[in-house]
């Protein structure tokens, strides 16, 4: 890409793989009816958003999907049920990112929370004889640790500005077309990674 010097990037679903389908069924197995009612509608509860920006702790979150559910399930199991989501990192995608670190600089973005950070950075870890996963960022930025998530426009303008990027030599990759919109609205360009695509496919 012609005049751009720096890359963000989104986590699940362009890094690191999501399974959704495997999060439902660890939660219909412990009895959860509805799942996609309850926990994939736009993210109807509230807490839910809470915990992307870190105002409510781990013990809150799981009281309240204690809650949502409405059975007496133990953390241990719900703690497995809601990190049921994480997929792996698929090795080609991490070279990809190894290569793009002699020409860019790299940044990450993602919308999370404590209880996956902890999961996915030990599964990386394991994966890659014990590296961080961090280190292939200039920075990592999480928005549970930022108390902002995308797709608000002041998330973005925060990065742009702690970094001093220039948002037209910035591009931004993501999953989802609203937090491209939102990246666009803050001045970067913006990549929508859509299904049957991944970061292999574009030209970088």
């Amino acid at each position: 890409m012609q005049n751009i010097e720096n890359l963000i990037f989104d986590l699940g679903g362009v890094i690191l793989t999501l399974d959704m389908p495997r999060a439902e069924q660890h939660f219909t197995a412990l009895g959860v009816k509805d799942y996609n009612t309850l926990f994939r509608s736009g993210n109807v509860s509230s807490f839910f958003k809470a915990y992307e920006v870190g105002s409510i702790t781990d013990a809150e979150f799981i009281e309240a999907l204690k809650n949502l559910s409405g059975l007496p399930l133990t953390d241990k199991d719900l703690i497995a049920a809601w990190n049921a989501m994480l997929g792996h990192f698929p090795e080609e995608r991490i070279a990809l990112l190894n290569k793009l670190k002699n020409k860019y600089r790299l940044f990450l973005f993602s919308n999370t929370n404590a209880l996956h950070l902890t999961t996915f950075r030990k599964m990386y870890g394991d994966t890659f004889n014990g590296n961080v996963f961090d280190d292939h960022f200039e920075k990592a930025y999480y928005s549970h640790t930022l108390g902002m998530r995308k797709p608000d426009k002041e998330s973005y303008e925060y990065i742009i500005r702690e970094n001093n990027l220039d948002p037209s030599k910035t591009v931004f990759i993501d999953d989802s077309i609203l937090n491209i919109e939102g990246a666009e609205a803050a001045g970067l360009k913006g990549i929508h990674i859509k299904p049957g695509i991944s970061i292999l496919d574009i030209c970088l």
